[in-house]
C-alpha cells in the first residue's frame, strides 16, 4: 500500500478557480488512487467480513446512479418502490423470517441496528405508558440493554445514537463464544419489569459462533417488557443454506433482525437490511409527515428507515437474488463456509500454526507458534503483516480471549479452490521465511 502522506499529496491540490475536463478528472482519480485501495473484490481477500461485489450487483448499482431517483417515496420513483416491496419479501423468505414482518433497506447493519432498536424503544416505552418521541427519554423509564460480552461495537454505537446510554448496557458472559443462558436469566431477573432489549448474535465476528436462539429467546420472552434483537450481520444468511440452516433454528422467534447484504450476498456497499415483527412500532419510530410530501398507494420506504433522501439500495439486491436464485444463494453461502473450514484446517496442520477456533460457519482463528524470545502477540501481528506485504493473500488480526490471532473470514463469491490453495501456500511460505530469519538472528546474536 502507498503511504498515507503520498496519497494525501496526490489529492491535496488547490481547488480550481475554473472547471476542467471531466475525463481528465476521472483519469486523475484513477491514477491518484493507485496503490491506495484494497483488492477486496478479489477471491483472496480474507480480512474483515467483506464480500466481493457480484457483477449483477455492480451493473444494477450503475443503473441506480444513472437513474438518479430519490427512492424515499413511491411518488418520486414508483417502480423502485415496487422493487423494494418485492425484494423485501424475497429477503424475509430467504432468511426464513416471519413473512408479515416489516422491513427496511439501510446503509448497513449499523443503521439496521439503529432502526430496530428505535422500534424496540418505541414499542417497550409505549407499552408502559410513555411516549419517547413526543416527550423525550427523560420522561420515560430507563431502558436496559443486555448483550454478550463479545457483542459487536455497532450495537454499542446504536445505543449511543438512540440516547439509551452505554451505562445501561449489561454484558453477559459467553461459553465458546455463545451467550450463557443462566447468566442471561440472572440479568433478566435482576432487571425485573424494567424495559429491556436483549441482543443476541447470529455469527460472532471472531469465531462465527451462533447463540442458542430457542433457549435464549424463550428465556427473554418470559421476562416482562423484553424485546429480542438479533445481530446477524453475516450469520443470518445461514438461513438461506440447507446445510447451515440449523445454526439459526428458532431465530424467527425474535422481535427484530439485522444483516448486511454487502457481506455474504456480495451486494455493493452500502447495503443493510432490517426486519421487525412489530410493524406498527417500526413505522411509528421512522415515519415522517410534511405538507409537500405526496403519498401513493405503494409502500413508501421513507416510513421504514432513518433517511429522507436515499438511493434505491434494493435494486442491486434484487438483481443478485434474481441472478443467483434460491439455490445459488445457498451455494454461495456453502462455498464460503467450506473454504473457511478448509483454510483453517490446512493451516492448523502446518508447522508453526495452531487452531484457535474451528469454523462452524465462515469465520476461523489460527495463531502462530512463537519463536524463543519473541513476544507472542507481536510475533502474530508481524507474521500477519508479512503475509499482507507478500501480496498473494490478505488476512487481518484480532484479539480473542486476550491473545492476538489471525482471522480467517471468507465471504466472497469470487473465491475459488485455486484461491484457497494459493492462500494456504502463501501463509506457509511467509511463516517459514520469517521463522528462518528469526532463527538466523538468534544464532548470530548467540555467536
Amino acid at each position: 500500500m502507498v503511504p498515507i502522506d503520498e496519497l494525501r499529496s496526490r489529492f491535496d491540490l488547490d481547488l480550481p478557480a475554473h472547471g476542467g475536463n471531466a475525463g481528465d478528472v476521472i483519469d486523475l482519480l484513477v491514477d491518484a488512487t493507485d496503490g491506495g485501495l484494497m483488492a477486496s473484490a478479489g477471491g483472496r481477500f480474507f480480512g474483515w467480513v467483506t464480500g466481493g461485489v457480484h457483477p449483477a450487483g455492480v451493473a444494477a448499482d450503475w443503473l441506480v446512479s444513472a437513474w438518479d431517483q430519490n427512492a424515499a417515496l413511491a411518488a418520486c420513483a414508483p417502480a423502485l418502490a415496487i422493487v423494494e416491496e418485492i425484494t423485501g419479501a424475497w429477503m424475509l423468505d430467504l432468511l426464513r423470517l416471519p413473512p408479515e414482518s416489516s422491513f427496511a433497506f439501510t446503509t448497513g447493519c449499523q443503521m439496521a441496528h439503529v432502526t430496530a432498536l428505535a422500534a424496540a424503544r418505541r414499542h417497550l416505552l409505549l407499552s408502559l405508558g410513555s411516549d419517547p418521541d413526543q416527550h423525550g427519554l427523560a420522561a420515560c423509564p430507563q431502558l436496559q440493554v443486555i448483550g454478550s460480552e463479545h457483542g459487536h461495537g455497532s450495537i454499542d454505537r446504536a445505543v449511543r445514537l438512540l440516547g439509551i446510554g452505554l451505562d445501561n448496557i449489561t454484558q453477559v458472559p459467553t461459553v465458546n463464544g455463545c451467550t450463557h443462558l443462566a447468566a442471561l436469566e440472572r440479568e433478566l431477573d435482576r432487571a425485573g419489569s424494567a424495559p429491556k432489549i436483549v441482543c443476541l448474535s447470529a455469527g460472532d465476528v471472531n469465531t462465527g459462533s451462533f447463540d442458542d436462539f430457542p433457549a435464549l429467546i424463550a428465556a427473554a420472552h418470559r421476562s416482562p417488557n423484553t424485546w429480542v434483537h438479533v445481530d446477524g450481520a453475516f450469520g443470518l444468511w445461514a438461513g438461506a443454506s440447507s446445510k447451515h440452516r440449523h445454526l439459526v433454528a428458532g431465530v424467527s422467534d425474535a422481535d427484530s433482525w439485522a444483516t448486511d447484504s454487502h457481506k455474504m450476498l456480495n451486494a455493493p456497499f452500502d447495503s443493510g437490511f432490517v426486519a421487525t415483527r412489530w410493524p406498527q412500532a417500526h413505522r411509528g419510530a421512522m415515519s415522517v409527515e410534511a405538507s409537500y410530501i405526496t403519498f401513493d398507494s405503494a409502500r413508501d420506504p421513507i416510513d421504514w428507515n432513518p433517511e429522507w433522501s436515499r438511493r434505491a439500495r434494493s435494486v442491486p439486491v434484487y438483481a443478485i437474488l434474481a441472478t443467483l436464485g434460491r439455490s445459488g444463494v445457498g451455494d454461495l453461502i456453502d462455498r464460503c463456509c467450506n473454504f473457511a473450514g478448509e483454510i483453517a484446517e490446512r493451516l492448523a496442520a502446518s508447522p508453526g500454526i495452531d487452531a484457535v477456533t474451528v469454523p462452524s460457519f465462515n469465520q476461523g482463528l489460527v495463531r502462530f507458534q512463537v519463536p524463543v524470545g519473541q513476544d507472542p502477540d507481536r510475533w502474530n501481528d508481524h507474521v500477519i503483516d508479512c503475509v499482507a506485504a507478500d501480496g498473494d493473500v490478505f488476512f487481518t488480526g484480532t484479539t480473542y480471549e486476550g491473545r492476538r490471532c489471525m482471522r480467517i473470514s471468507v465471504c466472497s463469491w469470487a473465491t475459488t479452490q485455486q484461491d484457497v490453495d494459493l492462500a494456504v501456500a502463501a501463509v506457509r511460505r511467509v511463516l517459514a521465511a520469517e521463522t528462518q530469519a528469526e532463527d538466523v538472528a538468534i544464532d548470530t546474536n548467540d555467536s
